[in-house]
């Protein structure tokens, strides 16, 4: 379970989960007709080896990314969620905003796999080792990002606002923020002040970009943390590193404060791009059911 001022290194705690979702990406770039490719995913894979190299290599058919039910639909949503902030990324290239900040950059590739216009510059925040396992892997293959990236190694429950300013990010200038895969992993409160730290920090035409999910009911909530410890298996530790909390929705946020925000729910986005939508008795039925990506411009 978490605690206050926990850490973690790739493969271990939230960590982890940067895998997991890399994982997925691995195999979503395999199918005839992916939502997107990440050419990068499999290497983070197998550079952390054990069950992740084997998992890519479909050497662990009962691991959960490799079943029909679960592991077809969280492709797919890992699939389409890269590929909205994929296209999101675009946009404010093509906008021409310069200053790209990735909050809990985890595994996010984009700064090496993405088309950048000149002058732009990349600050990926999150946690110094797993920063540092990422930059070792693509470093060792000799794969260099294709815009300026700069590496902020902060907590994003301490003053990560000064450490960016410190690492040359230029609040008089637009901006373009994501949030992608994070807030889950923060408290309300915690989430309160990423939100109003990034609006501090954003220039009029600024950007913002965010996987947005509603909390489970809390007997629902609590079961399936019941469920995960009475399983007794280490790789089956989402819920225990959840918070369940929201402190609003990213929409009505940023709305609230100056921004243009749209938020589209991920069920419909997927219906958009072809792809199915699991019902409300599947494992991954809910999660969809209550996910939204939001983007928002400050005006």
């Amino acid at each position: 379970m978490r605690n206050e001022g926990d850490s973690w290194d790739i493969t271990t705690s939230v960590g982890s989960t940067a895998l997991f979702v890399a994982a997925a990406r691995a195999l979503e770039a395999r199918k005839p007709d992916p939502l997107a490719v990440d050419p990068y995913a499999e290497l983070f894979c197998r550079a952390a080896g054990g069950d992740w190299e084997a998992v890519v290599e479909g050497n662990l058919p009962d691991h959960q990314l490799l079943t029909g039910d679960f592991g077809e639909h969280f492709l797919n949503f890992q699939g389409a969620r890269t590929r909205y902030f994929d296209d999101y990324f675009r946009r404010v290239a093509a906008a021409g905003v310069r200053q790209v900040v990735i909050l809990a950059a985890g595994l996010d590739s984009r700064a090496f796999r993405l088309e950048w216009a000149e002058q732009t510059t990349i600050f990926e925040l999150d946690q110094p080792q797993v920063l540092a396992f990422k930059s070792y892997v693509l470093s060792q293959r000799g794969i260099r990002p294709k815009a300026e990236r700069r590496e902020i190694a902060v907590d994003l429950r301490e003053d990560w606002p000064q450490a960016l300013r410190d690492a040359g990010f230029d609040a008089t200038q637009p901006s373009a923020w994501i949030a992608e895969g994070l807030l889950m992993y923060l408290s309300a409160d915690a989430q309160h002040q990423l939100y109003t730290g990034l609006d501090d920090l954003a220039a009029s035409g600024s950007h913002v970009a965010v996987e947005d999910g509603a909390p489970l009911p809390a007997e629902v909530f609590q079961a399936a943390v019941e469920a995960e410890v009475a399983a007794g298996d280490d790789s089956r530790i989402f819920h225990r590193l959840v918070y369940n909390e929201r402190c609003a929705p990213a929409d009505q946020w940023f709305g609230e404060r100056g921004w243009s925000a749209v938020a589209t729910p991920l069920a419909d986005y997927l219906r958009e791009l072809g792809r199915p939508v699991p019902g409300p008795d599947t494992e991954e039925g809910p999660m969809i059911a209550r996910t939204a990506l939001v983007r928002a411009v400050k005006s």
